[in-house]
């Protein structure tokens, strides 16, 4: 892999370059739709790689694990051939899920044992376990196993922790190191800064994983129920270590907002369930700001999706037609609101890279943040 940063913004710390890959390339900054369990949630492979646009997407390696299960996935191939995309693929590490479970897991300096969310079954996930789970799933880009600090926590939960996703992601180096590539193209691994919201802890986090020299970095335990302003300054503190040659990974963020103040920032990479979950609800992202669908106002809204003239999707659905479909629970409804706001999504980092290209970015963001927080 090759990571070329080819322009940087002169009144921020934006940034725009491309990540080759053996599956193709990856303008950045670029945002990723999550496929958990293999799938983007009501879209097919054809729409997003046509419609969306997308260049990269998820798998998770904890609820790829569990079903189909390791066995049918190296069958298979490994993920972009069981599931037909052809493009890149970034596996999470199952981090977040051990820190989502935290009701039925338990965590010592082994790893991780948890419980099945489908039949209760134990399971230990280990650093090393958990790289080789994502060699035979096959990502191009896989993740370092890391606790995923809650918020709040107090320091010295958060310190303990830290040092336990240190000492993980050395072991998480070391069987990368010791094993190959599975299916003939190569993989790489991405190490994830932690330290909740203390400054101090995320300087500290930031300068280990830096002077682990990977490929590129991620920051983890961010987005979890902190104030705003709370991850842009941890973000920031972040980005001022990591180094700059490398792609910087901001895992789970977020809104559109979140998207273009921490691109300012110098971020690259970005993935969140949001498009596709908000859409499912009835939630559109639009360049003017958020629809909620659902409300009567727009029963006979016959206009585009959105009104700036780029609706995302094709122009024959309007806000009155998927308000129907919503009201009467038709599946299209999650398909056509799921293509619109990963569409919009991808569009909004394509314009971002366009507008740090030809110098415009910084005006252009402050611009687009409040419209964009609107409730229309």
């Amino acid at each position: 892999m090759k990571f070329s940063l080819l322009h940087k913004d002169t009144h921020s710390k934006a940034r725009a370059g491309i990540i080759d890959t053996d599956h193709g390339q990856i303008q950045t900054p670029i945002f990723m739709p999550v496929g958990t369990a293999g799938t983007v949630k009501a879209v097919h492979q054809r729409e997003l790689r046509d419609d969306i646009k997308a260049q990269i997407i998820l798998g998770n390696t904890y609820h790829l694990y569990l079903r189909p299960g390791l066995q049918v996935l190296e069958k298979a191939g490994g993920l972009h051939r069981f599931n037909g995309w052809e493009k890149p693929l970034l596996t999470d590490s199952g981090g977040y899920q051990v820190f989502s479970l935290a009701n039925s897991r338990k965590l010592t300096e082994e790893g991780a044992t948890f419980k099945s969310h489908i039949d209760g079954s134990k399971h230990l996930f280990t650093p090393e376990s958990v790289m080789d789970i994502q060699r035979i799933i096959g990502a191009d880009i896989i993740m370092a196993f890391d606790e995923c600090t809650p918020y709040p926590c107090d320091v010295k939960y958060a310190k303990n922790s830290l040092g336990l996703t240190h000492r993980w992601l050395d072991r998480c180096i070391k069987r990368f190191n010791e094993t190959e590539p599975k299916y003939g193209y190569s993989q790489t691994l991405f190490p994830i800064v932690q330290g909740s919201v203390y400054k101090d802890l995320r300087k500290e986090s930031a300068e280990f994983i830096a002077s682990k020299n990977a490929f590129g970095n991620a920051i983890g335990g961010l987005s979890v129920g902190e104030p705003a302003e709370d991850m842009y300054a941890m973000t920031e503190v972040v980005c001022d270590i990591l180094p700059t040659d490398k792609p910087r990974y901001l895992m789970g963020v977020g809104t559109p907002v979140n998207i273009l103040e921490s691109i300012a920032l110098g971020i690259d990479m970005f993935d969140c369930v949001m498009p596709t979950r908000n859409a499912r609800h009835g939630l559109l992202f639009t360049q003017n700001g958020i629809i909620n669908i659902k409300n009567e106002k727009w029963k006979n809204d016959f206009s585009p999706l959105d009104e700036n003239g780029t609706s995302y999707v094709d122009h024959a659905y309007s806000k009155a037609y998927l308000r129907h479909l919503l009201v009467c629970e038709e599946f299209l409804a999650a398909q056509i609101a799921s293509i619109h706001n990963l569409a919009f999504y991808l569009w909004l980092v394509t314009e971002a890279r366009n507008r740090i290209i030809d110098g415009t970015f910084y005006d252009w963001k402050n611009k687009m943040v409040k419209q964009l927080a609107t409730r229309l």
